[in-house]
């Protein structure tokens, strides 16, 4: 009989970093990641690990900054989910991103884009785990107000985002 134990995990996030973590579902996918990021965003810094769930079972990294491949490797190692992938990005955003991410044919889904603290919930089954889900930040306090909707729509406009 199968043992279940449910574990959180927190996910460290290095000063001036954003992670992203999603599944996909074949061994190529540490290469077109890296493709995927290095084409979208000039000037970009990133590590990548994706850990396979079958064959030698590795966690699959690439990426062009040496501290972010260590922190998505290690964070990879920690969560041990087959097919989960782990992305650490610096000098850009993730909204610069996530559509090129998505559009990596063997992506099958993106979890969390952000640089809250975050944490993960996995369920450990003995020989494999699985991702049950993810915590982003923190709880609401409130409704935001008219005036915060102004501020928010003006704080879109001044960085660009919004005409």
């Amino acid at each position: 009989m199968s043992r279940l134990e449910l574990k959180v995990i927190d996910v460290p996030i290095p000063e001036g970093s954003n992670v992203i973590i999603g599944r996909s579902h074949f061994i190529k996918t540490a290469e077109d990641l890296y493709e995927a990021l290095v084409t979208s965003s000039p000037g970009i810094k990133f590590g990548l690990a994706f850990c396979e769930a079958s064959g030698k079972r590795l966690v699959r990294r690439e990426g062009n900054d040496e501290e972010l491949i260590k922190t998505a490797t290690d964070t990879c190692l920690k969560i041990g989910a087959g097919h989960v992938f782990v992305i650490y990005i610096r000098n850009t955003y993730p909204i610069n991103v996530l559509n090129a991410i998505k559009h990596v044919q063997e992506v099958v889904s993106v979890d969390v884009a952000t640089a809250n603290p975050v944490k993960v919930v996995v369920a450990d089954l003995g020989e494999s785990r699985a991702l049950l889900g993810v915590s982003d930040g923190f709880k609401p306090l409130g409704v935001e107000s008219d005036e915060d909707v102004k501020e928010r729509r003006e704080f879109l406009r001044k960085i660009g985002y919004k005409l």
